[in-house]
């Protein structure tokens, strides 16, 4: 279909014009038909034009897409050589087509699991991966939406206990050229060409002979989970798209309208504003750009029913004049839209090579973020480190510092996570004390150096069985942190029965063993521990604060040392401090539910010993007459069944680097 450029990034004369071409074409078009655009215009890079009919292009607003890049020449826009002037060579050889789909499918009902932030927990995970290897999926479903909707993986994922998956990126995207030129690919999935359509890669109908039918797949797989009571989270790339620099391939957003869908060097629009890393960034100051984002949004949150996102780069999305703007204009929409605000929203809340790249806490109320801080602190926290005791508090108890005061934000604004799929896996964090990516084809130079890891005395893999069991106790007690942490906990797919990626933390282009779950072995221990955890979470209200406690002061909240007495101002001026106990009251002031039930609680004392020897705590008194019994112990998880019931002045013994949580029943019972 041709298409004739107007204007330069002006909606009503340019894009404004097309989309409407655009949307009467998919209207009118079959089910199946592939389609694809030549716009005919300026190729002037000097003043940022890019048209060129000899690329064909994919559809903005394609709902589907059937085909894959071909790297070549041909797939660029410029001649070979010279990038001032436009090349010759027809792409239509070498590029994807749109589809138009039917969009048609039968839901089993309009009931959405819609859980509360303070209740929600994260279980981030990728399509492929998941279910690649899963013994119980079907082999032609293995890998893709059918596979994670298979009762098997949703079974899996219940009997854990989270209530909702993120997954990593599904919509439509291909490969950099150079990672296929290395015999590798893209497998997170962070280089979107397709806002609308659910990447065809993981879907069992188009390896079947059904392109197109990764739409309906799609839609089965999130009626699946909402069946089960798990929201579906996606991982959104709004921040660039995989067109990537100024010499990059024409595959869509360049060839139409590239001053509207990308920033350009005020000095020189030949050249991309780059806060990404991967050569261009989506220009969310302009309309066009904006309303693809918001349509996007409301598409997926109405037609597909997922239940939010988490944005990648977020601050990105804010640069409209080139600084972070929590005013910003995509704020702003994001606020105003009656769906999309409804939805949940966490932000990544950094990007790349700016003087304010690092916009923890600045989100607007809507937010939540991924944590960083969190993650660093703890990290540095089980493996001994001084971070000083007031900083793992308060990163404990919600990160009040960065969401509280006049921010007016809750504890749920904070998204706690230790790993994530950028870094160490959970094993690997205990495992290594650096970074082993030589599979990725870069002389280990790729991915951070930073991981604040520690090995425990032996880099990987060992048959020790002292390290083993140091290894296990730390992913214990770190796993315990993050399900105890007020906040939103966040935990990395397969952490929970010890997945390891062989020490590459940037394995974002293996699609292969390094990343897949192996569901031929696992730590049996671990999981049963894990599923321990969330389930203790999730039948106590007092872990799930949704309010910030006023502090030291608060009788809801009380901070004592390990020999019992409460905190001074000395104890928390202690930089190598390494062990507190933290009480938790139930019953003063508690939260309430939506129907405004008091959320009433036991009484909780949580004893924290990053020391590399065994502590003695004393327990503190608090309500009169508590008898306090053990509920966890991350040092030997079959402890508390034989522990005896405990009163203020009473000693426990803590493990190295371990966590014990005592109950007290909310009125006093005999001992």
């Amino acid at each position: 279909m041709p298409l004739r450029r107007r204007g330069q990034g002006n909606p009503d004369t340019a894009a404004g014009v097309r989309r409407r071409r655009l949307a009467r074409f998919r209207a009118r078009g079959r089910a199946r038909q592939a389609y694809g655009y030549r716009a005919a215009g300026s190729y002037d890079p000097a003043r940022g034009l890019r048209c060129n009919p000899a690329k064909l292009l994919l559809d903005p607003y394609a709902r589907a897409v059937s085909g894959e890049v071909a790297f070549g020449p041909e797939v660029l826009g410029y001649a070979a050589g010279n990038p001032d002037a436009p090349s010759a060579l027809d792409s239509a050889g070498h590029v994807p087509r749109s589809l138009v789909v039917d969009g048609g499918f039968r839901w089993t009902d309009d009931v959405r699991p819609r859980h509360d932030y303070a209740d929600t927990i994260v279980y981030e995970v990728h399509v492929k991966g998941f279910t690649i290897c899963h013994p119980d999926v079907p082999a032609q479903l293995r890998g893709t939406y059918a596979g994670l909707a298979h009762p098997s993986a949703v079974g899996y994922l219940t009997d854990l206990g989270v209530t909702a998956v993120e997954l990593l990126p599904v919509h439509e995207n291909v490969p950099e050229g150079f990672l296929v030129q290395r015999g590798l690919t893209n497998y997170w999935g962070y280089n979107t060409i397709g806002y609308f359509a659910p990447h065809h890669g993981y879907s069992a109908a188009v390896r079947a002979g059904r392109p197109g039918g990764q739409v309906a797949e799609f839609k089965g797989m999130v009626d699946a989970l909402h069946a089960a009571g798990l929201e579906v989270l996606l991982d959104v790339v709004f921040n660039h798209t995989a067109e990537a620099g100024h010499l990059g391939p024409t595959l869509c957003f360049r060839g139409l309208d590239n001053p509207a869908y990308y920033r350009l060097e005020p000095g020189d629009p030949s050249r991309y504003a780059d806060t990404t890393g991967t050569g261009n960034s989506l220009n969310a100051g302009n309309p066009v750009t904006l309303q693809l984002i918001m349509d996007s949004l409301r598409y997926w949150l109405t037609e597909m029913r997922v239940d939010g996102y988490r944005f990648d780069l977020a601050p990105t999305l804010a640069r409209q004049d080139g600084g972070f703007d929590r005013l910003s204009a995509f704020f702003d929409l994001v606020a105003q839209d009656p769906v999309v605000s409804r939805a949940k929203l966490i932000a990544e809340p950094w990007d790349v090579g700016q003087m304010d790249s690092y916009d923890l806490g600045r989100f607007p109320p809507l937010w939540r973020e991924w944590n960083g801080r969190y993650r660093d602190s703890m990290r540095d926290f089980w493996r001994s480190h001084d971070i000083g005791i007031g900083e793992f508090a308060t990163r404990f108890c919600g990160s009040s510092d960065l969401y509280g005061g006049a921010e007016r934000r809750r504890p749920t604004a904070s998204v706690n996570l230790v790993t994530v799929h950028d870094g160490f896996t959970l094993a690997d964090l205990v495992s290594y004390n650096d970074k082993h990516n030589e599979a990725n084809g870069e002389n280990n130079r790729d991915g951070t150096s930073e991981n604040r890891s520690w090995n425990c005395g032996v880099e990987g893999p060992t048959t020790d069985a002292a390290v083993l069991t140091l290894r296990a106790r730390q992913r214990r007690a770190i796993l315990t942190t993050d399900l105890l942490s007020f906040g939103v906990p966040l935990l990395l797919g397969g952490d929970e029965r010890g997945r390891t990626q062989q020490g590459n933390n940037n394995a974002y282009c293996q699609d292969n063993e390094i990343s897949w779950f192996d569901w031929s072995t696992a730590d049996d221990e671990l999981l049963a521990f894990t599923r321990r955890l969330v389930a203790f979470r999730r039948q106590h209200p007092v872990f799930r604060r949704r309010r910030f406690l006023a502090g030291a002061e608060a009788p809801e909240l009380g901070w004592f040392t390990p020999a019992g007495a409460p905190m001074t101002a000395a104890d928390w001026a202690n930089a190598s401090a390494r062990s507190l106990a933290i009480y938790l009251d139930g019953s003063d002031d508690p939260d309430r539910a939506a129907d405004g039930t008091a959320m009433v609680d036991d009484d909780f004392l949580a004893l924290f010993n990053a020391w590399w020897e065994p502590l003695g705590f004393v327990i503190p008194a608090t309500r009169a007459g508590l008898v306090w019994r053990a509920e966890i112990d991350s040092y030997d998880p079959a402890a508390p069944a034989a522990a005896p019931r405990r009163q203020a002045g009473d000693r426990v013994t803590v493990g190295a680097r371990s966590v014990v949580v005592l109950s007290g029943p909310a009125e006093p019972a005999p001992r």
